[in-house]
């Protein structure tokens, strides 16, 4: 079996340079590392780690908690475990994925069996009751989320509130005094999901400082038939022009086709902005306006977090709530100004 003492010997290193250009926790040069990796590559050296957890303590395992409930977006997921998965790789970790339907008992038996170095949880309630449990954990634990009360634990996310008030603005901007938000399936509202309410307070303020009318439609159930009464709702509601919101990401494309089926098309009868990434809002017809969600920038940051607070010769970030800025991007939903 190939160690990490033959690397070192084919790279003409000492075996600890070996070590630290595959973690990456000191300064290499750019011959040496060349020379190590090749070296890695040539002998196919794999890093045996049981060994390495019982020389350094650790698990070399990120272990990140994701949800899998009713109401929630699993194709919105994957950008999220992508970046967490490659941020994780490129420092020698691996991703071990528990389910947040576990609660505070998947928390508890991640860190109490040691098998993870450090904790991402998403999903966050306003009032979530794993907050407490994570707070008291011997690793660190990040939150992809702002609740009401982080008990100490650093949270990295979208900025919500300035999205709400991004999308409200653009409508305000081009016109529109009479603005419907589309929300969420039941089972986010009751769960009280934290970027539900901070979307809505940054939609709200916008209205007020705008003096327009802001209506909101919720909770939207995810079938046909209940996309088809919500839509009735907001024709109902927005008058003759309306300016529509859709923070509801799974409701977008469902509503844009109602729209559509009625004769109505975004950006000649009514405007649309949604809340979605720009690889979906681009891929649909007619293109959406939408405010970018931003959920590789938030994982990258999240991870950045992360491995800031691994690390015993890096200071942690000074702030514990890290808000990643929106994008508004105009395309075709959207009327132009009057």
């Amino acid at each position: 079996m190939v160690t990490s003492r033959d690397v070192a010997r084919a790279a003409g290193v000492s075996q600890s340079t070996v070590s630290y250009v595959m973690s990456g926790r000191r300064p290499i040069s750019a011959e040496t590392r060349r020379r190590v990796e090749a070296a890695i590559e040539q002998l196919t050296y794999q890093p045996n780690a049981g060994a390495r957890a019982l020389a350094s303590q650790r698990t070399q395992v990120i272990g990140l908690v994701v949800p899998f409930a009713p109401g929630v977006d699993t194709t919105g997921l994957l950008p999220f475990i992508e970046t967490i998965a490659s941020c994780a790789r490129a420092a020698d970790h691996d991703v071990l994925l528990v389910t947040a339907d576990e609660g505070s008992a998947g928390l508890e038996r991640l860190a109490g069996r040691s098998l993870c170095d450090a904790i991402v949880m998403m999903d966050i309630e306003a009032d979530d009751a794993r907050i407490p449990v994570a707070s008291a954990l011997r690793v660190p634990v990040i939150l992809i989320g702002v609740p009401d009360d982080s008990a100490g634990l650093h949270c990295v996310d979208l900025d919500f509130p300035l999205a709400g008030r991004m999308a409200v603005d653009e409508l305000a901007g081009i016109g529109h005094d009479r603005i419907v938000v589309v929300g969420h399936p039941a089972e986010v509202v009751k769960r009280d999901v934290n970027f539900v309410r901070r979307f809505h307070r940054g939609a709200a303020d916008a209205a007020d400082a705008r003096r327009v009318a802001l209506h909101v439609v919720a909770p939207v159930p995810p079938d046909r038939a209940g996309i088809e009464a919500v839509v009735e709702q907001v024709l109902a509601v927005g008058g003759d022009r309306p300016g529509v919101v859709v923070p509801n990401s799974q409701a977008v494309q469902p509503v844009l086709q109602a729209l559509l089926d009625r004769g109505l098309v975004p950006g000649r009868d009514l405007s649309l902005v949604a809340l979605w990434p720009d690889v979906a809002a681009e891929a649909v017809t007619p293109a959406v306006t939408n405010v970018s969600l931003e959920p590789r920038d938030v994982s990258r940051r999240a991870m950045q977090t992360l491995f800031q607070l691994l690390d015993p010769e890096q200071e942690p970030p000074s702030e514990l709530v890290q808000l990643i800025a929106p994008r508004l991007t105009r395309r075709r939903t959207t009327l132009p100004p009057s």
